[in-house]
């Protein structure tokens, strides 16, 4: 199928379910989970008429993909230099891979989030006591936990720029007040982070 100029091969994959459903998956590929008794032509058809969302999804799948060959730490691209070990100088990174870098970064990920961390917290007088945890999250850039006490963020933020970064977390801090996405919640964010609306359509693109 071609999408955007490219062709694609369409994956199908029949399951006990009873939606049918379709994303681009990492090879390039449109992967369709469907019902066991759905035709062939009945995906053709879905395909057809979700053109629009196909196109949507693969420029985002092919700017993820863009972004996994590039060493970018906090929004500034790194020039890569092949090397036996990790590390950095000036504007240039050193490492097995791009990959190895990119993973480095984002294991040590956690000291730089708390250091934007601490700029924000004075500013939620309420704020409980908890812990800031880094992991890699597909499709979520952060996430507040009252229950456990803790702030999880996605550990691929260290690639962005600081004002997101600075965004996602007073995300999080507002959620230890309100816990919803209600019109409360977001003057919270707003009344500490005025742009939100900014950060929020660039991590969306």
């Amino acid at each position: 199928m071609i999408i955007n100029g490219d062709e694609l091969e369409v994956v199908v994959e029949r399951k006990k379910i009873k939606n049918i459903y379709f994303r681009i998956n990492e090879q390039n590929q449109i992967y369709v989970t469907c019902p066991m008794r759905v035709k062939d032509s009945e995906i053709k058809k879905l395909l057809k008429d979700n053109v629009k969302s196909l196109e949507r999804m693969h420029k985002k799948a092919k700017k993820r993909t863009e972004s996994s060959e590039k060493i970018l730490l906090l929004g500034n691209e790194l020039d890569y230099v092949e090397y036996k070990k990790v590390m950095f100088q000036d504007k240039l990174a050193f490492g097995p891979s791009v990959d190895a870098v990119n993973e480095y970064l984002e294991r040590h990920s956690l000291k730089v989030f708390q250091d934007r961390l601490n700029i924000y917290q004075h500013e939620f007088p309420n704020l409980p006591k908890f812990r800031l945890r880094i992991r890699k999250m597909k499709s979520r850039w952060g996430v507040c936990n009252k229950s456990s006490m803790t702030v999880t963020l996605n550990s691929l933020l260290i690639h962005k720029k600081i004002f997101l970064i600075d965004y996602v977390i007073v995300h999080e801090l507002s959620h230890f007040e309100h816990m919803d996405h209600s019109t409360a919640f977001w003057a919270e964010v707003e009344r500490h982070y005025p742009e939100y609306k900014k950060a929020r359509k660039e991590l969306r693109d």
